[in-house]
């Protein structure tokens, strides 16, 4: 299973779409995941590129409710989330928290328009940053997970 993930595209899904082109000339994806800021993007995502979507709502689309949701990826239990509710701008220890609870081995996550991707506490972080808005000096980035029922990998694609 192929997994494109995006987060925080705020109204613009053009450099994701340039970037989903990219990556799919050589991988078959299978999912979208879209972590938040701004859901009606993720529809609108999803129908362009013909892909099964999930997606939470961020802090612009004035959720102020945890919004999560798993995926069952063939060896990974995937937390979505977009973050601001659990404080990610200060600190992971809340996704960590949260995936354990929901027994999950990974957390896909937003908010910061930063990209990360590590493992704490045993748990797989992976925030795509934003195609859109980066904050971390670049063009823009975007998320990869590839689960088979072995291992699940993820990996940041800069623009």
């Amino acid at each position: 299973m192929n997994i494109f993930v995006v987060s925080d595209t705020h109204g613009d899904i053009s450099r994701a779409i340039e970037m989903y082109d990219r990556l799919s000339a050589g991988i078959p994806f299978d999912l979208l995941i879209h972590c938040g800021d701004h859901k009606r993007d993720a529809v609108r995502l999803g129908d362009a590129l013909g892909l099964e979507t999930v997606s939470v709502r961020g802090n612009c689309d004035h959720s102020f409710t945890r919004d999560f949701q798993v995926v069952e990826a063939p060896s990974a239990r995937i937390l979505v989330t977009h973050g601001h509710m659990e404080d990610v701008k200060f600190s992971k220890m809340n996704l960590i928290y949260l995936a354990r609870e929901k027994n999950c081995g990974f957390v896909c996550f937003g908010h910061t328009h930063v990209p990360v991707n590590e493992e704490a506490n045993g748990i797989h972080l992976l925030n795509p940053g934003s195609s859109t808005l980066p904050r971390d000096g670049t063009r823009g980035s975007v998320g990869l997970i590839v689960s088979n029922p072995a291992h699940t990998a993820a990996s940041i694609i800069y623009y």
